[in-house]
């Protein structure tokens, strides 16, 4: 598989980490679209994207709403955060392995 998101999980590409457990591996984004741009995904390749999210996965999404939370604690987010996935080339999706963008770091304007 030729998946960007598993090569850095694989340490064959360097990135600013955040966060990793058994589950998780959180990171900086290489190119932000705000003053804070974290990629939070899952280690395992398990999904594309959130279309394919069915129940099986619940204890997965959660734990991943999780350690945002927790990030968005340590990280002094105390003025909010917002939570993007996108599901599909249409949606401007470019990586085909789930992950959630954690934006913050200031006033963050409207969504389209």
């Amino acid at each position: 598989m030729d998946c960007i998101f598993c090569k850095i999980i694989a340490g064959e590409i360097p990135s600013k980490k955040v966060y990793e457990d058994d589950t998780v591996y959180a990171f900086y984004d290489i190119a932000p679209q705000a003053p804070v741009h974290i990629l939070v995904i899952p280690k395992e390749h398990v999904l594309s994207c959130a279309r394919e999210i069915g129940a099986e996965h619940g204890a997965l999404i959660a734990h991943i709403y999780e350690v945002m939370a927790r990030l968005a604690r340590e990280l002094g987010l105390e003025g909010g955060y917002r939570v993007v996935t996108n599901a599909g080339e249409d949606a401007g999706q470019t990586v085909l392995h789930l992950h959630f963008h954690m934006l913050a770091g200031g006033q963050l304007g409207a969504m389209a």
